[in-house]
């Protein structure tokens, strides 16, 4: 059965900071039979809507499971630190984690961040969530490091960043359940993928026969029409009939042309 005939839409997942708008338009535009539904979810809540089949498949942020999930990496993110317009650290074009050691460093329970341990010091405790993180950026309690993206979706007037140049970062990927390939997210996987709407989806065709091939001999060589072949063999003919002749002549002359003989001249009568 295929993607088209288990749903009548196609159902896209993205976390926080993915902004999917262009491939959605690309969508609608080459599918507008199947509408596409845009599902919002937390960054760690994604591998378990997928699971649930609440969506065919999602931009999601790496790393993902492998042994269950399909993935195609996008790309990957800066990594920045949010502070207050006016902190010392915007005094600089970049930063480095060791330049962040005495600073407060809040650490949301929805943190990307794999960290084996969060740099600065630690905040009196965990905001829940990333924009309540920011809330207490602008509130001067501490900074927070976060993908560019989410800086940007959750941007202040009273708050700007800087790039972490050895922070760790964080990759997005269009992932689904290997399992539930369907024709629906083949569609989606060409779209992001950049193919044409007369794609394929990689699928090849068969190339025709040799022999097939109009205009083409086995050998490679164009073939000729009747009229053509028929008027080409007369010349042939021609050419070879009269070569031989030639060629015959001048071997009978060592090479050289043939001279007339010579008459000699009447004897008188006495």
């Amino acid at each position: 059965m295929t993607g088209s005939e288990e749903s009548p839409s196609f159902r896209l997942a993205y976390v926080p900071g993915v902004t999917p708008a262009k491939w959605v338009r690309i969508w609608n535009e080459r599918l507008p039979g199947i509408p596409l539904t845009l599902v919002q979810v937390p960054a760690a809540e994604a591998p378990g809507v997928l699971r649930a089949g609440e969506a065919d498949a999602g931009f999601v942020r790496l790393p993902v499971d492998r042994t269950y999930f399909s993935a195609i990496p996008l790309y990957t993110e800066t990594t920045v630190v949010v502070v207050p317009k006016d902190h010392l650290i915007t005094a600089a074009e970049e930063v480095t984690l060791a330049d962040l050691a005495d600073e407060v460093l809040l650490h949301p329970l929805d943190d990307v961040f794999d960290w084996a341990a969060p740099p600065g010091e630690p905040a009196f405790e965990r905001p829940a969530t990333t924009p309540d993180a920011i809330e207490l950026v602008a509130a001067n309690i501490g900074l927070l490091v976060v993908p560019q993206s989410l800086a940007r979706l959750y941007h202040r007037r009273d708050l700007t960043y800087r790039p972490v140049v050895d922070a760790p970062q964080s990759g997005v990927a269009l992932s689904w359940p290997e399992e539930a390939t369907t024709d629906l997210v083949e569609d989606f996987i060409g779209i992001v993928r950049g193919r044409t709407v007369n794609s394929t989806r990689g699928r090849t065709t068969a190339r025709p026969a040799a022999d097939a091939r109009p205009g083409r001999s086995e050998r490679g060589g164009t073939q000729q029409n009747g009229k053509s072949a028929s008027k080409s063999a007369g010349k042939s003919s021609a050419k070879s009939s009269g070569k031989p002749a030639a060629r015959t002549a001048s071997a009978r002359t060592g090479g050289r042309s043939a001279k007339p003989a010579k008459r000699g001249k009447p004897r008188r009568r006495s």
